[in-house]
C-alpha cells in the first residue's frame, strides 16, 4: 500500500484497518476500550509500549524521547494504516502543536498518518462547540493544569479543573466508573458548564460516560472516546458506521 492510498482515508484492500497503538508500558484500558468499540469487520488494533511507571512531567517527557520512537518503529513491521498515540497528559505537555508535531515524527517512523489523543479531544469540543468546559482528571495538579491548558482558546473556556492526584501510571486504572462519577459529582457541584471532559486514555471514564451525561445532562468527551470516534470517522462510511 503507497503512502497516498493510506492518507486518502481508507485502506485500498479488502483487509481490515490496521490501527497501530501507542501507549504507556502501564496502560491497561486504551488498548481494550478500542478492541471493545471499534467494529471488528473494520478494524484489528495492534499495540506497543513505551516505558513509564511514574505519571508525572519529566517521566512523560523521557517516554517521548527515550521510548516512543523504537515503539513506532516495531509498529511500522504491521503496514498499519494509522498510528494513535495515546497519552493525553504526555501529549498536552507543550500544547497542541507539541502533540501534532510528535504524533508527525512517530507517524513517519511508522510509515503512516498519525493522530494524537489531545488534538483528538479538541477536534471533538470544537463539533460541539463547547464553550465552558469542565476537566476532571486522575492525575497530580500539574499534569491536569497541562490537559486544560491544552485545550483552551479564544472560543473555549475551562471552568473547572480537577484532578484525583495519582501518580503512579498503572494506578490511574483503579477507580471505577462509579468512584469517577462520584468524583466529578463532589468537584463540579455548583459549577456552570456545557460540556464536561474526563482525561487520561488509562482512565475508566469511557465506561462511566454515559452516567456523567445523564447526572449533568451535558456532552461527556473522554480521551478514548474522542480517538475512537476519530478513527470512525476517518476510516467508516457514514452509511456503515
Amino acid at each position: 500500500m503507497t503512502q497516498s492510498e493510506k492518507t486518502s482515508g481508507r485502506a485500498k484492500s479488502d483487509r481490515r484497518t490496521r490501527i497501530a497503538l501507542l501507549v504507556p508500558s502501564s496502560n491497561t484500558i486504551m488498548e481494550n476500550d478500542l478492541h471493545s468499540a471499534l467494529p471488528r469487520e473494520h478494524f484489528t488494533v495492534h499495540t506497543d509500549r513505551m516505558f513509564l511507571v511514574e505519571t508525572t512531567r519529566d517521566a512523560e517527557i523521557r517516554m517521548i524521547e527515550d521510548y516512543a520512537a523504537p515503539a513506532a518503529k516495531d509498529l511500522a513491521t504491521v503496514n498499519p494504516d494509522l498510528l494513535v498515540f495515546g497519552c493525553t497528559s504526555a501529549g498536552s505537555l507543550f500544547g497542541l502543536e507539541y502533540d501534532a508535531a510528535t504524533c508527525r515524527n512517530l507517524g513517519e517512523l511508522a510509515g503512516c498518518p498519525a493522530l494524537g489523543v489531545v488534538n483528538s479531544v479538541s477536534d471533538a469540543l470544537a463539533r460541539i462547540d463547547a464553550r465552558r468546559i469542565a476537566v476532571i482528571t486522575p492525575y497530580i495538579e500539574d499534569l491536569t493544569r497541562s490537559v486544560a491548558d491544552a485545550l483552551k482558546n479564544g472560543n473555549r473556556e475551562i471552568v473547572a479543573a480537577h484532578g484525583m492526584g495519582i501518580s503512579v501510571n498503572v494506578e490511574l486504572a483503579d477507580p471505577t466508573p462509579g468512584d469517577i462519577v462520584r468524583f466529578a459529582k463532589e468537584k463540579l457541584e455548583g459549577v456552570s458548564f456545557d460540556t464536561l471532559f474526563v482525561s487520561c486514555t488509562n482512565f475508566r471514564s469511557l465506561e462511566a460516560k454515559k452516567e456523567l451525561e445523564a447526572l449533568f445532562g451535558v456532552n461527556v468527551v473522554t480521551s478514548n472516546s474522542s480517538v475512537i470516534d476519530a478513527i470512525i470517522r476517518r476510516f467508516v462510511p457514514a452509511s456503515a458506521s
